[in-house]
């Protein structure tokens, strides 16, 4: 409650604040649009993807079903790189196996690059514990090897960066 005077009749006005409440959004609408995936309840083979500091850790299950991504579809997650859909889609092509499995894959970590080759080397790993004999297929196309390549790390003395060179003496 505030004291608010009028200047012109020297009296006081009692003004009372109203104090409105944020309204509450529901979480439960975006969630059940989310969880309207086809995923069989059937067995599935596991395998954990890494690229960077990303990991990915990826379950295939036999049956038709939709290829999710961290709660999202995979279209929708990786929708801003470019070749997306043929870079994740490799394995499943050169096994000749495009369309009889669905994918869960739990990915965290790095960028979205990393992240998109973590997940294919953890469906290559997969398919292949699925069946050893996708091993002919996956190995030469390089998708079992995992890319070392990390960032390099900052040294003491050099100003912040990788490999700056330390300032020399003018004098």
């Amino acid at each position: 409650m505030a004291i608010r005077m009028n200047k012109k009749n020297a009296k006081a006005k009692k003004v009372i604040k109203k104090i409105i409440a944020p309204k509450v959004v529901s979480k439960k609408k975006t969630v059940e649009a989310e969880k309207n995936f086809k995923i069989p309840k059937s067995k599935y083979f596991e395998a954990m993807g890494r690229r960077k500091v990303a990991s990915a850790r990826v379950r295939i299950y036999e049956g038709q079903g939709d290829f999710v991504v961290n709660n999202l579809l995979v279209s929708e997650y990786f929708k801003n790189v470019r070749n997306a859909p043929a870079i994740y889609m490799k394995p499943f092509e050169l096994t000749g196996t495009k369309g009889k499995f669905s994918v869960t894959v739990k990915i965290s970590g790095s960028g979205l690059d990393a992240q998109l080759d973590a997940l294919l080397n953890g469906v290559a790993k997969a398919l292949v514990a699925f069946n050893p004999d996708f091993r002919t297929f996956l190995k030469p196309a390089g998708l079992l090897t995992r890319d070392d390549r990390m960032k390099e790390t900052r040294k003491m003395g050099m100003g912040g960066k990788a490999r700056r060179k330390r300032q020399s003496p003018k004098r």
